[in-house]
């Protein structure tokens, strides 16, 4: 069986030669025109003249468009229909397309959109929450509150209560290949396009509507990504549709890319948050009550920050049972670029500021911080319920998945079934019957020695008044689903061709995550044949239809079950057969052979003999999770199937004259129940924490007072290098099978790793407070600045 084998990613021998072909390496027709655009330098204002007869002269340049240019609208929002390709009268951050340039080449439509000369009345700027909050700029109409019990009166009667603020900054995807988009217009009018997205589906809707045909008339095809992290769920429509206008209005192939500056001025990045908080606690650590305001910068426009402020409301528990809790979250409307999705999907944040409210408590008491975590974990406790080994496939749904927010549903009643009274509930009343935290939390201690390194950590502090050493162990609960109910749905298409191959697609994306290895597996098991049988080729909507996102962590979960389905259509079709002319019910796939009674097949001559007696070996398949239902206005339901646990334990040292700091040692043991491939299961989790600590530690946005993304280059921005991750990194699977039913009882692994890396911010934490009395309140990104600025309001 070739699941839970540690198999190399299907493309690794192509990343390392260098032969991967991503969209702009795909050969293009002579003639083929580029596009750039002309962007905005003043973030808020009203268009008044556009100079632009520079632009139409310069060389190389066959055309200019503005937005009185284009047809049918042109919407390139994922959600509210507010993102116009170009912008009309008005516009709203430095960075936005006014204007677009087609050209022969890459570099004259970049050199002549350097012309334009656009004039602009401005306004004043809505920068800064404060800003938003005094001009009542938000999304939604007013602030979203979710509760539990009664956290005012649990408050008032609570026998220590302390308040506070955490502020985190946004996040660059810095994926490693641009956004970029080829589109060959096709007889009749249709439209081919090559997109770098997370969301095939989506980019088949915009550009349909752009060009005014049916979806069926426009293919979207994506063969891999360098990179997404949710930065190409939304934000390749625009060059997608700019491509596919141009390709209609000029009948020639259009292609665009952003040079790496574009890319971070033009495009969105993660939500930063305020997270202002009030917390009622024991003497022993226990939380008793919590009211928590998150207060988010959207950006101009809605893009999915709706669905991302519900998941940071949904993860401010994150592994701690509370009775009465209330988290309100402002989502407010701002001249930057519009925030975006990017992994986690606001989950990171909610679960930071549970982390350091555990902190400060911690710190109030002078407890060891993961004493107070313990005590106030849920509990342990996995369904004892008899399930099979696969869930049953549900029949195909009319509901489209594309062009949808990924949690901005309509309100819809709510009818899950009460919790047993044994059963913890999170605050939106969602049972949490699969908890390990506390035994994965056990078995990290122990196995990092995080007791005696304690100890020798506080013995190191106080002998050395420079250097201070710090240390965290931080666990994550992770919930598993797109809130958005319709989007848990996949699509899938399998062929067994005569010689035994195995050709399939499915809805999602490869993004360097190793999903089409895992699909592969999946396949290949199913028919009991080795993985080099198997072969996955482009994601196609023209072969799987309304696909949703590759996101959410669901990537593995909806489509290996989509696959599954298929496969077993087709082998049960092959049995039937070979029962038939076998004359016996004894058959077997495994190894590349098929046993039936005392014969020995090959899977090629089962597959051949199929097609000679006129069998079908096509199939489709369909998945969508069941069991969820969630009502965002309320706050109630279940919109996850099931939660990935964690837990990180991370060893650092800061300079107290500078604030420069390093991580020493990381520990992680994570769950990613049954794993379809540990190698690929592990490389995640490295990943996800590194990537998470750098948002915590050496990743800064800066804007300045006009709006101008200052930090927008690699010159400016420091993603980590390798010389940032841990000197020591172990990493280890908890290899337990999940309760839920999924894929070989799998677990998602793209998202919750992301969140481990909290624990080096809370290390840092920990290093600051061996400074002094005070509490130094570290504020993320925790850079040199704000570490060595913790360290002096210790000491003040």
């Amino acid at each position: 069986m070739s699941i839970a084998k540690p198999l190399p990613h299907d493309a690794a021998r192509l990343h390392v030669t260098g032969t991967a072909r991503y969209t702009d390496d795909i050969p293009t027709p002579t003639g083929t025109l580029h596009l750039a655009f002309g962007t905005s330098k003043i973030a808020a204002g009203t268009i008044t003249a556009m100079q632009l007869e520079q632009v139409k002269s310069a060389p190389g340049v066959i055309r200019v468009l503005t937005a009185a240019d284009l047809p049918n609208g042109c919407d390139v929002s994922p959600s509210n229909h507010d993102e116009p390709l170009l912008a009309e009268t008005t516009v709203h951050y430095v960075g936005q397309p006014l204007f677009l340039v087609i050209a022969t080449s890459h570099l004259a439509a970049r050199h002549a959109a350097a012309l334009g000369e656009v004039e602009i009345t401005p306004t004043k700027p809505i920068l800064t929450i404060q800003d938003a909050l005094a001009a009542n700029s938000r999304f939604e109409g007013g602030p979203r509150i979710y509760q539990k019990g009664d956290a005012e009166t649990a408050l008032s009667t609570a026998k220590n209560s302390l308040s506070g603020q955490i502020t985190m900054g946004g996040q660059e995807h810095f994926y490693l290949e641009g956004q970029a988009a080829l589109v060959l217009p096709l007889e009749g009018g249709d439209m081919l396009v090559h997109s770098s997205t997370q969301h095939p589906t989506e980019i088949q809707h915009k550009v349909a509507h752009a060009i005014g045909k049916p979806m069926h008339a426009v293919r979207v095809e994506t063969r891999r990504m360098g990179g997404g992290f949710g930065g190409k769920e939304s934000q390749g429509n625009a060059l997608a549709v700019a491509c596919a206008v141009a390709a209609q209005l000029t009948q020639q192939p259009c292609k665009m890319r952003y040079d790496r500056d574009d890319d971070m001025i033009i495009t969105g990045k993660r939500h930063d948050f305020q997270i202002d908080y009030t917390v009622g606690f024991d003497p022993d650590g226990r939380i008793t009550a919590l009211d928590v305001t998150q207060y988010t910068r959207c950006g101009w426009a809605q893009d999915l920050s709706l669905p991302v402020a519900d998941r940071a409301m949904l993860h401010a528990d994150n592994a701690y049972h509370l009775n009465d809790i209330r988290i309100t979250s402002h989502r407010l409307k701002t001249n930057m670029q519009s925030a975006t999705a990017f992994r986690g999907f606001g989950g990171p944040q909610g679960v930071l500021g549970m982390e350091k409210i555990i902190d400060h408590v911690a710190q109030h008491l002078a407890l060891d911080p993961l004493t107070v975590r313990r005590r106030n974990y849920y509990a342990d406790l996995i369904a004892d319920v008899e399930t099979p080994a696969t869930a049953p496939v549900a029949p195909p749904s009319n509901t489209n998945a594309d062009n949808a927010s990924r949690g901005a549903d309509k309100p819809r009643p709510t009818s899950i079934p009460a919790a047993p009274k044994d059963v913890q509930t999170t605050p939106y009343d969602q049972p949490v019957t699969d908890c390990i935290i506390n035994a994965l939390t056990d078995q990290l201690a122990d196995s990092c020695d995080y007791d005696r390194r304690r100890k020798s950590i506080a013995e190191w502090n106080a002998e050395n008044p420079i250097l201070k050493r710090g240390i965290a162990i931080t666990p994550v609960k992770f919930g598993i689903s797109f809130t958005l109910t319709h989007l848990n749905q996949a699509g899938a298409l399998v062929h067994v061709y005569q010689d035994g191959s195995i050709h399939l697609n499915h809805g999602g994306t490869e993004m360097g995550q190793g999903l089409f290895q895992k699909i592969a597996q999946v396949a290949a098991s199913r028919f009991g044949v080795p993985t080099e049988t198997v072969k996955i080729t482009a994601t196609d909507t023209a072969k799987v239809p309304n696909t949703s996102a590759t996101a959410a962590s669901s990537g593995t979960d909806l489509n290996g079950m989509a696959v599954q389905n298929a496969c077993d259509e087709i082998r049960t079709r092959i049995e039937a057969h070979l029962a038939e002319k076998h004359q016996t019910g004894n058959i077997r796939f495994d190894d590349g052979l098929v046993k039936i009674g005392k014969d020995v097949i090959t899977f090629a001559q089962a597959a051949a003999s199929a097609y000679e007696n006129r069998v079908s070996l096509s199939a489709t398949g369909f998945y969508k999770t069941p069991d969820i239902q969630w009502d965002r206005i309320a706050g109630k339901g279940r919109p996850f199937f099931y939660f990935a646990y964690g837990a990180a334990c991370t060893e650092v040292v800061i300079d107290t004259l500078t604030g420069e700091n390093r991580i020493l040692r990381t520990d992680i043991l994570h769950d990613a129940g049954a794993s379809l491939n540990p190698a690929i299961d592990i490389g995640q989790i490295e990943g996800g924490y590194v990537q998470g600590a750098g948002w915590l530690t050496t990743e800064e946005l800066v804007w300045d007072d006009h709006g101008r993304l200052k930090t927008h280059a690699p010159s400016t921005y420091k993603i980590p290098a390798c010389s940032d991750r841990p000197g020591i990194f172990n990493v280890a699977l908890w290899d337990k099978p999940n309760p839920a039913q999924t894929i070989y009882r799998s677990k998602a692994v793209g998202e919750p790793p992301f969140m481990l890396g909290i624990s080096a911010f809370m290390a840092l934490a920990d290093a600051v407070a061996a400074c002094g009395p005070a509490y130094g309140d570290l504020q993320a990104p925790a850079n040199a600045e704000a570490v060595l600025s913790a360290v002096q309001r210790t000491r003040a």
